[in-house]
């Protein structure tokens, strides 16, 4: 049992463990965009069995540590949706704009976290069926010969692809500066080095887009605050008109139609 628990203590160093990240995003979005359960094409799911006994040879060991080290993975799944996806780019982009509008909790909370997740599952869509194409169906068919190792190559690629192609260059060397690692291409940068660089660009792009959104409002907020004080009226807090009129405005100009046109066009 000791030699098991250092084994995996040095797991979570190994690129196993990175290989076991993958795999728990994969298995996420295949999943949550899994059609017709149970028809002809669907994904069989393994049984396992978890038991402690006496040493056994290498490979089985090794299998062991790789459910523990999936298991940990699969415990942290919400970080890695967040992280990973187009999540945190549209979950700020519509709270930025439910505080432009000055509504506090209206859409509440659970509609717009609701709304960030199917508009992360259709942006993600694409990618996770080229996963499930290329690696997860090859290596769960009956009689493959494609190892985890090649599994985790080919679903790594996609998941890469589509963080490269939103994360500044920027942000991507300041990461890899740190850890003094250089890259022939960007398909060769570590993913564990791309992971945080993509949040942070990911980030920066939902605040450029937020303070957008924000001049609009502000805009009508200072038309009202000086048509009040121009009428006299220094008494009525200018929130009060200002509040029906940018729900208007953005009800007459299709708002959430065009936000969401807008966050899907950035994906493109």
């Amino acid at each position: 049992m000791r030699k098991l628990l250092g084994r995996l203590a040095q797991a979570t160093g190994h690129p196993l463990f990175r290989s076991c990240l993958v795999m728990g995003l994969v298995l996420m979005g295949t999943f949550a965009l899994a059609q017709n359960a149970g028809g002809p094409g669907s994904v069989p799911v393994p049984s396992i069995n978890l038991g402690i006994g006496g040493e056994s040879d290498r490979e089985q060991l090794s299998t062991s540590l790789r459910i523990l080290a999936m298991l940990t993975v699969l415990s942290i799944a919400p970080a890695i949706l967040i992280l990973t996806t187009a999540f945190t780019r549209i979950v700020i982009i519509l709270s930025f704009t439910r505080t432009a509008l000055g509504t506090q909790n209206i859409p509440p909370n659970q509609v717009l976290i609701g709304l960030s997740l199917f508009l992360t599952l259709f942006v993600m869509g694409p990618t996770y069926e080229r996963i499930n194409k290329e690696a997860l169906q090859p290596y769960m068919a009956e009689g493959s010969t494609m190892s985890f190792e090649v599994a985790m190559e080919k679903a790594q690629a996609p998941i890469k692809e589509f963080m490269l192609k939103n994360t500044y260059e920027s942000d991507l060397k300041m990461f890899m500066d740190f850890k003094n690692q250089t890259a022939a291409t960007r398909a060769d940068v570590d993913i564990m080095t791309l992971i945080p660089a993509f949040v942070i660009s990911e980030l920066k792009t939902a605040f450029i887009i937020g303070f957008y959104i924000f001049v609009p409002f502000i805009i009508i907020d200072l038309i009202v605050a000086s048509i009040l004080m121009g009428m006299g009226m220094m008494m009525m807090p200018p929130v009060v008109v200002s509040l029906p009129a940018k729900i208007l405005v953005f009800v007459l100009a299709d708002g959430w139609s065009v936000l969401a046109r807008a966050i899907l066009a950035g994906y493109t």
